[in-house]
């Protein structure tokens, strides 16, 4: 009877140390698939253009780094790793979609997936727009 007790415990414990090595492995990786669709892009402002600079501060905490441009209204704001205001804006208002100016990524609240700005047709301008502001060069034909 005396290892019944260990066994029966030590049985329950691998399935919850694989779940955890299965997300410590995965987010170890640092790979995300992006989306190649989203249902919000009808979301998307009509008048983008021309975008506020990469180093435009948070427009409540005036934060100089990791901020995200609103493409609903085009409004500047902090990460989630910062202040949080691009989360708060997008809660408070229901803007979902948000290009972060660290590496050009976009990102969806309401699905809550990165999409690929490189082959969603309507996101490819403002990607394009974002990297020439960022690295003063157009960027490199994405690999289809």
């Amino acid at each position: 009877m005396a290892n019944a007790g260990p066994s029966s415990s030590s049985s329950a414990q691998p399935e919850v140390a694989d779940e955890t090595q299965d997300w410590i492995i995965g987010s170890g990786s640092g790979w995300v698939e992006a989306r190649t669709s989203c249902d919000h892009l009808n979301s998307l402002s009509p008048d983008l253009a021309p975008l506020p600079n990469p180093d435009t501060p948070c427009s409540r905490c005036e934060n100089p780094v990791e901020n995200w441009l609103c493409l609903c209204c085009k409004e500047v704001l902090c990460s989630r790793f910062v202040n949080r205001h691009m989360l708060m804006h997008h809660q408070q208002t229901g803007h979902c979609l948000a290009l972060s100016y660290s590496d050009l990524s976009v990102w969806c609240f309401c699905c809550e997936a990165y999409l690929d700005a490189q082959i969603i047709l309507q996101l490819r301008p403002i990607h394009q727009a974002a990297y020439i502001l960022k690295f003063g060069e157009a960027p490199p034909l994405p690999q289809l």
